[in-house]
């Protein structure tokens, strides 16, 4: 797809193309680029058109019933921000007193639409022209092209002078394709973002959640985000926008926040009646020790981000687990205890195990009418099987505040 394309739907025959096509079928796609054509659409709109309708499809996990109004390039719905985490940057901003904000590497205006919504004055910059006319395209549709400003060109020549505030989102894709986790491999490099926001009164940057600990900078607040359970990304803010704090890992839609040091760890003792699993976002952050302190509990394994207590205890960092049963690791005696309890499906969980579930349930051959959850770790170095219950978050006393 290319500027022309883009630009093609928007324009009075794209959008009613688009507006006429059926919920996305990929087994389907081919018939219906067929009858297009042979009802005298051009190949290039058609062609456009169907890439769009997949990629709404594919888009409405993140953005729900919006993405029927967007448009998108593949790498860059891949990347956008989800909206409730761009909310969440975009306050950010507008709680530091920031009114005007360069967004960096907008790509398709995840964070645009956040930003434009919250401060005065956004401008949106990507080098990609057919990502920057998707930008232009989705800034228009959301109402926003008198407050953001999209440009195209090398965002590492951009004149900050002026702005308030800053926020960077650096590809982290190789240009064969696939994810890096090398920060020094993205797009602009990470040691080039943190020289461009550095005379920026706010700054921000989009990180992935497993960057190093060591390569961020002292005096900045990098938080860990997850949205659903899923661990999205890992932000890093400086200059006003840091709060005080070294790591934070922040869970959403709640807006439950832990912070810490990172620095700390907890003690390390035998299985007691309760599991608790952290959130990734915690693990991320190195906040594992902070919230085993709100349950009274310590580590099965010095290695291992598994918590346990005697105390049941309500809070959004971990799931607590009842556990029923502790063996050493061992098919024959695991599958022997299952088939007593007539237990035919399996929920297995682990950390610290190089077994994989799949593999482990080949092994079982189990048949009968009960589910069981299983938790594959280490206690104390020693290859262990915990047989666990999900408690229910209602249970359990509330966190002291």
């Amino acid at each position: 797809m290319d500027v022309a394309a883009v630009r093609a739907l928007q324009g009075p025959e794209g959008a009613r193309l688009l507006g006429s096509l059926p919920p996305y079928d990929e087994s389907e796609a081919l018939a219906t680029g067929t009858r297009l054509r042979r009802e005298g659409v051009g190949e290039a709109l058609v062609a456009a058109a169907l890439t769009q309708a997949r990629l709404r499809a594919r888009a409405v996990p993140k953005f729900g019933r919006e993405a029927a109004r967007m448009l998108f390039t593949p790498d860059g719905l891949e990347q956008a921000t989800r909206p409730g985490v761009a909310r969440r940057h975009a306050r950010r901003f507008a709680a530091a007193g920031a009114r005007s904000v360069a967004d960096l590497c907008c790509g398709i205006g995840g964070d645009l639409r956040a930003l434009g919504e919250a401060v005065d004055r956004v401008l949106g910059a990507d080098r990609d022209p057919v990502t920057v006319e998707v930008a232009r395209a989705n800034v228009t549709v959301w109402g926003l092209a008198g407050r953001v400003d999209v440009r195209c060109g090398d965002v590492l020549e951009v004149d900050l002078a002026g702005w308030e505030g800053v926020f960077v989102d650096p590809a982290r894709r190789r240009a064969g394709g696939g994810r890096t986790f090398d920060p020094r491999a993205y797009s602009p490099p990470y040691d080039e973002v943190l020289r461009i926001v550095s005379g920026v009164p706010a700054a921000g940057i989009k990180l992935a959640p497993g960057i190093p600990h060591r390569v961020l900078p002292a005096g900045a607040e990098a938080e860990w985000v997850s949205d659903g359970g899923d661990v999205v990304e890992c932000a890093l803010w400086l200059g006003s926008l840091a709060g005080g704090v070294a790591r934070r890992a922040t869970l959403l839609p709640s807006g439950a926040s832990l912070t810490g040091s990172g620095d700390v760890r907890a003690d390390v003792g035998p299985v007691a009646r309760y599991l608790y699993e952290p959130d990734g976002a915690v693990i991320r952050a190195g906040l594992v020790a902070e919230a085993a302190a709100q349950v009274d509990g310590h580590l099965v394994d010095p290695t291992i981000a598994y918590v346990t207590s005697d105390v049941l205890t309500r809070t959004p960092f971990l799931t607590a687990y009842e556990v029923t049963d502790v063996l050493p690791f061992g098919v024959k005696r695991l599958r022997s205890l299952l088939r007593s309890r007539g237990v035919g499906r399996v929920v297995v969980k682990k950390r610290g195990s190089a077994v994989t579930p799949e593999e482990l349930r080949r092994q079982l051959r189990l048949s009968g009418p009960e589910e069981a959850t299983i938790v594959l770790t280490r206690v104390a170095g020693a290859a262990t099987v915990l047989l666990v219950e999900q408690v229910s978050p209602r249970h359990g006393r509330p966190r002291a505040p």
